[in-house]
């Protein structure tokens, strides 16, 4: 077979131990390409960057321009820097017919001869390049607007792909294989309570997602006590959450449930729509707060902790509550809004918040998925949230545990 194309590409960064030139090479084997491997430095030290350069090879100009678009995308450049092309936006939510669909790695353009960061990086966007400023940043498709210049082709970008740690970040480190039942629980949690410490020493932001079983499961004041020691600084959750733990709070039950003794209450099927019904009295969650009618739980906490939350509405919520946002489009922004910046990401036993989060977060953010469920867990690292780590556990268990572990590091 005759490869008549050719174009010569390097990497940099931990090749070897981190396998990005090994899922490079595997990728032009994969597509039927060849490569010629002409320099190959290897970093001596912990912290030194490995690089090379190899010649990959096609049967046409078609061939090796799909191999060269894939190889990209695994964190290969041209050797000849190329400048990105951008195109103007032919009308208000619509991108030109070519344009770039980003990853949720940090990605770099070469814009007027140097590499410029791409803003706000996020999975499945485009890219909007301003000029003037010489800045370029992830927009969704909705909120593209006619004339701005959006990048097309795959020239000019560069992605850095997820490297192995250099140094141990505890429960990225300890959870090598993602998802697993087997792991000692106390274990893990110690391992995320002291990235959490860890993470809020150095001045990070931490954001929860949490779903109604937080709740069903006996773990809302645990988390209110986690919101109430100062390791929450954002909560996004959808109306279910909000309604069941101040259902718990005026009723002591969840979905009917006595929470603490595990039997059904009489008349219990009616509660969380007294709960709802009282927070529609007082105009919102806040206004339950100052009125004096909600005086506990997660809801509770967020309030009088000044901590932000975005409540977004789903077709079969019950209510909702004033609070919740019922525009898909809105609570979308909400949610983006409050992940700014973020360092760390808890999601508690919620697969659709969990999964639309996941698509909203750059790879650099550390994530911790907790569901009693492998299956959740796996469709969050199926669907692009590569970087997370699942723990198989009870939630109301995992947070009661790790309410403890953060009590203890802040007493210290």
């Amino acid at each position: 077979m005759e490869y008549e194309y050719s174009e010569e590409v390097s990497v940099e960064g931990h090749l070897i131990d981190s396998m990005i030139l090994t899922r490079i090479l595997d990728r032009i084997m994969e597509l039927e390409g060849d490569f010629e491997i002409v320099e190959f430095r290897v970093g001596k030290r912990k912290h030194d960057y490995s690089t090379a350069k190899l010649v990959v090879k096609g049967r046409s100009r078609e061939h090796l321009n799909e191999m060269l678009k894939e190889l990209y995308r695994l964190g290969a450049v041209p050797v000849k820097a190329k400048e990105v092309k951008v195109e103007p936006a032919p009308m208000d939510g619509v991108a030109p017919d070519n344009f770039y669909s980003t990853t949720n790695f940090p990605t770099e353009i070469y814009f007027q001869g140097s590499w410029i960061p791409v803003e706000d990086i996020m999975m499945d966007k485009v890219i909007v390049v301003d000029p003037t400023s010489k800045r370029a940043r992830c927009v969704p498709l909705r909120e593209v607007k006619k004339g701005d210049l959006i990048v097309v082709g795959e020239d000019g970008v560069k992605v850095k792909p997820p490297e192995r740690p250099r140094e141990s970040l505890r429960i990225f480190e300890f959870m090598a294989s993602r998802v697993s039942p087997e792991k000692p629980s106390t274990s893990i949690v110690k391992h995320i309570a002291r990235d959490m410490h860890e993470t809020k020493r150095r001045g990070g932001k931490i954001a929860v997602v949490a779903g109604p079983a937080v709740v069903h499961t006996g773990g809302a004041q645990a988390l209110a006590r986690i919101i109430r020691l100062g390791y929450v600084d954002a909560l996004l959750a959808g109306n279910a959450l909000a309604v069941h733990d101040v259902e718990y709070a005026l009723y002591g039950t969840s979905l009917g449930v006595k929470v603490d003794e595990g039997v059904a209450a009489p008349k219990g099927h009616r509660n969380h729509l007294a709960a709802i019904n009282e927070i529609m009295k007082a105009g919102s969650i806040k206004a339950a707060v100052e009125k004096g009618i909600l005086r506990r739980g997660i809801m509770y906490e967020c309030v009088v902790r000044g901590v932000p939350y975005a409540l977004a509405g789903s077709i079969r919520d019950d209510g909702p509550l004033p609070d919740v946002i019922t525009d898909v489009v809105e609570a979308q922004k909400a949610y983006r809004e409050l992940l700014k910046g973020v360092s760390m990401v808890l999601m508690l036993a919620t697969t659709l918040h969990s999964i639309a989060v996941g698509n909203m977060l750059p790879a650099t953010v550390k994530v911790v998925c907790v569901d009693i469920n492998p299956a959740t867990i796996i469709k969050l690292l199926d669907r692009g949230t590569a970087h997370a780590v699942g723990v198989v556990s009870d939630v109301g268990v995992f947070l009661k545990l790790l309410a403890d572990e953060l009590w203890g590091l802040s007493a210290t």
